[in-house]
């Protein structure tokens, strides 16, 4: 029996732990139906046409018609045209001269148609929302919009990828609607296009290039449906999209909502415990426990794609999604498969396999054997009859131009206007591509042109900046989605025609557009900015096989293994992995470098089959040990690709995460003496007083050579300079504009970072900021470790140029308004409020989206020991004293404000509690030279071109093991000593324990997970970070190890339940005993092999919940 056959028994799960927020729902079953209603599986009847009336004049009216949408299809408006006939083809020869739309001439009277965590768990607690997370197959986007819509890649269409979907979308209607399937296929393409609809598709294939791991077999799944109707385009929820798509019988994903805080919270404490070495089945079974609901999907990963899992895809949806989900799921129950048992045909691979001359011949051989229902005509492929040159196929550059000039003729066509007019004003990194719609040959003609528009965003930060750009637009703008593809119809119309449709558009357009922006928010009741709260969270067992080796194979066969080390490294501490991980990956990593390059040598592996080499390998490594297996996650039943993999002409790469062959090279880089550079660079520094830039400043002045860069560099302090600096260095570009400038002071602000950008559009020069590394705080882009740092820092200087050393009267109080120049701009959280007076921005993201480049200068290290209880409170209180002051005297001097004398004993204290933790201080900072090496290294790059800035996203952890709550050992300290004085016994056991010095940390283990699961693990996350009460009831003691016996209690009136049958704190071992061995006190205390001393009454005292 198919394995497929015995899915369709998969029953979606609901949990009754928690219950969710009561709320009313828009959507009952009867109104879901109603809504599905017209998804009918007969032919839809066309909507009629009501056509302008008018007299012919010689002057004709241009009118945009356009199929709008992420590729849909179908005109709302139509009109009576000039040239109703079609094009004969000896006309069609003379209008294919020139690129298609190059005589075609716009005038007045042209129309046109055409780290979020925190928030997402905030927004269900307060059930205002529910999260909603699925699974990231590893493939390549595809849409389809019907036959004559189109069918798409990322950013093209008409090649192999296309074909590759078409084809394994065709075989997915034929297995699941047997000899119906060619019917089905027509009235599905018909239906999309009289809806003006697309869907959505991750296409997994083996003949597409190596991905994460070879499919076991070729499949699509459905994870967006749009609708672009008379405005506003409509992305269909998931409960609406699951409906559809059992409509159509078309295949669906795993989906899991959470509704409670309490799922919430664990989902991300489940994915923090399998970040490193999670799996699909580990993850999806974790899900299942802490999942509120869980939908399985028509085709289970494991299956059709196998056990490494790049990653989860969670976003907030409505509140009401899973009332929503379980109506949907009880009228629109799994559809059967009726062709489970027929002949389907040649697979795609066989297809692929038979025809390896060329791509052209792949194609034609995959749309033939699809079939003439599923796809009636190749011209997106191969143009028409005599018009199938490259040279027909592209329109002439001009069109966008003269689309912008027109008036629009509807909603829609005025929208996206908007949206190319924005793009263009902030020159956001995009390309708007225009191809003949060759579906529309036989209407073409001078005055009536059809053509393809191809919105190409080249890089992530431009959905970001746009996202904002949206947000502070007073009227709604269209959504910049990833594969944006418009049809657009071109043509004229006589005078009087066009001024009726000035009227009739102009009354349409005012209408709509207010009915639209009155709709501030979705149907689900969610504000914009909420709306598209979306976290990808990928595992490492996926990116050690594409980020590390694939993507590592041209670093290592152009630079060397020395090279791929740096990298390998490099991109391990960008995603904050753990200590453990590091070590054991880099041991794999090295081997794999050094095996590799011995059977390859010169001639470097292809990255679109590197699992034909790196699968065999992982397989034999992980069978060395459980821990290398648990490294690996899954290895072995390599599919051999290497007899179907589709020829990719040009070497493209349409997913755009795998990196080009570049062939052969040296396996050193041949550098040259010099970089000639025409341009300037200005290096200037967004911290606080502190931060060690003047010092920084003056070691790479002082370097020999600079940074190995040709053009003179000078550093301008700017505590020596009188005026205005920024205004000196623009006046100095202007002299010198090809100089290195080391800009040295402080940059803290938008309006310093605007001055910047100017001069580099002024000068043509680039920009360079750099950043002291810090995990930074929830409304600071610096922690409270690293303002105490740069505090102490000041307080050591002696005689500074800015007078701002241990002699300044307040150097407090200075450092903490620099630092509250940064508030708002986090490192963690990233979000905003469009309608607050806070506006939360990633502070590194924005510094990159405006000059291109960020360089982090280290500061703390990585493994430091908490900041003392004395330097936080000290911070805190000051960060409190600031706010008051600010709030009632804003600038005025903490001298002679209200707070004056809170300000003298606040600076007073501070001198002295850093003192006493100067040896803490200097402990916890990264070494200078290794700080000044560092910077140097990236800017050297910087200055090369060749820089890319770290993830500004890291966990500072890596992988959670278990859960605990950790507890002041210093209290616990005291209890033994009260102990020691009461007991005879408990002081002859720890007299020579020297507790005092030996115990610094204690906590008590909940759960492990290895023990216990993720799940419960996970399950703690509610509380994270919260105080936990403890009372110790008893210690137990034997030769080898100690412990105190715990009752943990409750918070906020939840009861914390330790998973462990003895919760206990170990407190002490004997040398080479590991602490595990202290559970074993309660048996040997029954033994009479241990000692047990009650506490009475017991000793209270609180912990903090925390993940290890």
């Amino acid at each position: 029996m198919p394995r497929n056959r015995g899915k369709q028994h998969r029953q979606w799960r609901e949990k009754h732990e928690e219950a969710a927020p009561a709320v009313s729902h828009p959507f009952t079953s009867d109104q879901i139906t109603e809504r599905l209603s017209h998804i009918s599986l007969s032919e839809a009847p066309t909507q009629p046409a009501t056509p302008f009336t008018g007299t012919a004049t010689k002057r004709g009216k241009e009118i945009w018609v356009p199929k709008v949408g992420y590729a849909s299809s179908a005109s709302t408006v139509a009109v009576e045209k000039e040239n109703e006939a079609s094009m004969d083809p000896s006309k069609l020869t003379e209008l294919f001269k020139g690129p298609l739309g190059a005589g075609f001439n716009e005038d007045a009277n042209t129309f046109a148609c055409a780290q979020t965590r925190t928030r997402m768990i905030e927004m269900v607690s307060q059930g205002l929302a529910t999260l909603e997370v699925s699974l990231k197959h590893s493939g390549s986007l595809f849409m389809y919009a019907g036959h004559e819509g189109g069918a798409y890649a990322k950013n093209s269409f008409g090649n192999i990828y296309t074909a590759v979907g078409v084809f394994v979308l065709g075989r997915m209607f034929r297995k699941a609607w047997g000899k119906e399937a060619p019917r089905m296929q027509a009235e599905f393409n018909d239906f999309l296009e009289k809806n003006r609809m697309c869907i959505s598709m991750e296409l997994v294939t083996a003949v597409l290039g190596d991905h994460g791991q070879r499919p076991k077999d070729d499949y699509a799944v459905v994870t967006a449906v749009t609708e672009l109707g008379v405005g506003k385009p409509k992305f269909y929820s998931t409960p609406e999209l699951i409906a559809f798509c059992r409509k159509w019988r078309l295949p669906t994903n795993h989906v899991w909502l959470l509704s409670t805080r309490k799922s919430a919270t664990a989902l991300f404490a489940a994915y923090d415990a399998l970040c490193e070495e999670g799996t699909a089945t580990t993850v999806c079974k974790a899900l299942d426990e802490v999942a509120d609901i869980s939908v399985p999907g028509s085709m289970d990963h494991i299956e059709v794609q196998g056990e490494i899992l790049e990653g989860l895809v969670a976003r907030i949806v409505g509140r009401d999604s899973s009332i929503q989900m379980k109506d949907v799921l009880k009228e629109f129950p799994p559809p059967p498969l009726d062709g489970v048992y027929e002949d389907l045909g040649p697979s795609l691979r066989d297809v692929c396999a038979a025809n390896r001359s060329d791509e052209k011949e792949q194609i034609k051989a995959l749309l033939d054997a699809v079939g003439t229902s599923m796809c009636p005509t190749q011209s997106d492929w191969f143009g028409v009859g005599d018009f199938s040159s490259s040279q027909f196929r592209n329109v002439d550059r001009s069109v966008l131009t003269k689309f912008l000039h027109v008036h629009p003729a509807d909603y829609s066509t005025m929208k996206l206007q908007e949206l190319i007019r924005l793009i263009r004003q902030r020159q956001f990194r995009a390309a708007f591509k225009c191809y003949t719609n060759f579906h529309k040959i036989d209407a073409l003609s001078k005055n009536d042109l059809y053509f393809k528009m191809v919105i190409h965003v080249h890089r992530d930060d431009v959905f970001r900046r746009y996202q904002q750009e949206m947000r502070y637009m007073l009227f709604f703008l269209f959504s910049l989605v990833l594969g944006f593809f418009v049809d657009v119809n071109l043509f004229k119309v006589n005078k009087e025609k066009a001024e009726e449709l000035i009227k009739e558009s102009d009354t349409l357009l005012k209408g709509m557009n207010i009915a639209s922006e009155s709709n501030t928010s979705d149907k689900n009741g969610l504000a914009d900015e909420d709306a598209n709260l979306m976290v990808k969270l990928k595992f490492l067992t996926y990116k050690i096989r594409t980020f590390l080796i694939r993507n590592g194979l041209s670093i290592l066969f152009k630079d060397g293994p020395s090279a791929y080390k740096t990298y390998y490294l490099r991109q391990m501490h960008n995603w904050g992995t753990s200590q453990n991980k590091k070590r054991e990956l880099g041991k794999m990593l090295d081997e794999w470098a050094t095996y590799i390059t011995r059977k390859y040598g010169h001639k470097q592996l292809s990255s679109s089959t590197y699992l034909t080499e790196a699968e065999p390998f992982l397989e034999r490594y992980a069978k060395r040990s459980p821990e290398n297996q648990v490294l690996i996650g899954a290895a072995g039943n390599l599919v051999s690709s290497e007899n179907f993999l589709a020829l990719i002409e040009g070497d493209r790469d349409e997913e755009g995460d795998i990196q080009r062959d570049q062939g052969a090279s040296p396996s050193s880089p041949k550098i040259p003496d010099s970089v000639t550079k025409d341009e300037g660079l200005v290096v200037f520094f967004p911290g606080i007083p502190g931060c060690a830039k003047s010092a920084l400043c003056k070691e790479i002045m002082n370097t020999p050579g600079g940074l190995d860069d040709n053009r003179p560099m000078h550093s301008l302090m700017g505590d020596l300079i009188k005026g205005r600096y920024w205004n000196l260095i623009s006046d100095q570009l202007k002299k010198k504009p090809n100089t290195i400038t080391l800009a040295d002071k402080n940059a803290p602000n938008e309006e310093v970072w605007r001055q910047i950008e100017d001069m580099t559009q002024r000068f043509k020069v680039t920009a360079v900021p750099v950043v002291p590394d810090s995990e930074g705080t929830d409304t600071n882009p610096f922690s409270l470790d690293t303002l105490a740092v740069f505090i102490y820092r000041v307080l050591q200087r002696a005689n500074h140029p800015g007078n701002l050393d241990a002699s300044s009267k307040n150097p407090g109080y200075v450092l903490l308004m620099f630092y509250h120049l940064y508030d708002g701009k986090a490192r963690k959280i990233i979000y905003f409020y469009s309608r607050s007076i806070t506006s939360r921005r990633n502070f590194d993201s924005e510094l990159y989206e405006r000059f291109g480049s960020l360089v982090k200068m280290p500061v703390l290290k990585p493994d430091r020991d908490p900041l003392p209880d004395a330097v936080k409170s000290i911070m805190e209180e000051g960060i409190s004293l600031f706010r008051l002051h600010q709030d009632k005297h804003g600038r005025l001097e903490p001298s002679k404000g209200t707070y004056a004398r809170e300000w003298a004993q606040w600076e007073s204290k501070l001198r002295k509690i850093m003192t006493d933790n100067a040896g803490y201080i200097n402990s916890i900072q990264v070494p200078f030279e290794g700080a000044v090496s560092s910077v140097m290294e990236q800017l050297k790059k910087v200055a090369k071109g060749e820089h890319r800035t770290p993830d500004t996203v890291k966990r500072r952890f890596g992988n959670i093991i278990f859960a605990a709550v950790t507890l002041p050992a210093g209290e616990i300290v005291n209890l033994l000593e009260k102990l020691a004085e009461a007991d005879p016994s408990a002081k002859n056991f720890l007299k020579e324990k020297e507790m005092q010095t030996n115990l610094k940390k204690a906590h008590i283990t909940l759960a492990h997970k290895r023990s216990h699961g993720v799940a419960a693990v996970a399950s703690y996350g509610i509380h994270l970070h919260q105080k936990v009460p403890v009372e110790f009831t008893a210690l137990l003691f034997s030769e080898k190890t100690a412990a105190l016996e715990a009752r943990v209690g409750s918070v906020n009136g939840e009861k914390v339940i330790p998973r462990n049958d003895w919760p206990h704190a170990t407190i002490w071992t004997a040398p080479n005993v590991p602490p595990k061995e202290a559970n074993t006190l309660p048996q040997l205390v029954s033994e009479g092999k241990a000692t047990r001393l009650v506490i009475d009454p017991p000793f209270a005292i609180y912990g903090v919940l925390d993940f290890y």
